[in-house]
């Protein structure tokens, strides 16, 4: 595997970082045939990045807050399937994600309210 793209941005980096490793879980909950959370798991995982990226290209001050308004909540969801995984019997688990999630909720957060006071 190549090494990831590095930006000078570090949610970008992160939510980036962490939408492959939630594909490579996903995929791995699938070979269990965990199909229905695989797939919400897989949707909101990857769409807190793609929120972020497209955050980095808007059109206003308000427009930035919107889609990092719509990053955290799809991190709150995707912190949601994790712990439905973490607490069900049969599914595993790495409790990395969901620590890492968490660091990505907090940042995603500090920007929202940064972006409001300014």
């Amino acid at each position: 595997m190549s090494e990831l793209p590095k930006t000078e941005n570090r949610i970008v980096d992160l939510s980036f970082a962490f939408a492959l490793k939630i594909v490579a879980y996903t995929e791995r909950l699938e070979e269990l045939r965990k199909y229905v959370i695989s797939n919400q798991l897989l949707k909101s995982g990857t769409s807190v990045g793609a929120n972020v990226r497209e955050a980095q290209n808007c059109e206003s001050k308000a427009d930035f807050i919107h889609k990092f308004k719509i990053a955290a909540k799809e991190a709150d969801e995707t912190e949601y399937w994790l712990l439905l995984c973490k607490y069900s019997e049969n599914y595993p688990f790495d409790e990395f994600l969901l620590d890492e999630i968490k660091e990505i909720q907090k940042i995603i957060n500090s920007i929202i309210n940064t972006s409001k006071s300014k």
